[in-house]
């Protein structure tokens, strides 16, 4: 423990799946959250965000109308873009099983705090 990545830094479970199914339209989501958080995000208080991830852009609206009907604020999804941004998602596991060391539980989450029309 922690279980080890078998895919990281250059490629993702997500990409992989999209290679292998070019047809399909891959998104990629809740892969940062506990299962029990994944449909009842107003288990922790307080705004904490979701992401997705993926090519097809009426797919990702379809996923991000799944996530609001579970209850997750439209405004805490957060779109990450292509499908290679999976790769920062998935790999976010080392990070949940640190945490889970430190808090003793996985029920948490990420808030992504930012300065709207902040310019980088």
């Amino acid at each position: 423990m922690p279980p080890a990545l078998t895919v990281a830094d250059t490629d993702s479970l997500g990409e992989r799946i999209q290679r292998a199914f070019p047809d399909a339209r891959v998104v990629t989501s809740l892969s940062t959250v506990l299962a029990d958080l994944m449909v009842e995000p107003s288990r922790l208080p307080g705004p904490h965000s979701i992401f997705v991830a993926g090519d097809d852009t009426d797919a990702k609206a379809t996923v991000r109308g799944l996530l609001e009907a579970s209850g997750w604020p439209a405004a805490e999804i957060i779109d990450l873009g292509s499908i290679t941004a999976a790769r920062g998602a998935e790999m976010y596991a080392g990070l949940s099983f640190a945490l889970f060391g430190a808090l003793g539980t996985f029920e948490f989450n990420i808030a992504v705090i930012h300065r709207a029309g902040a310019e980088a």
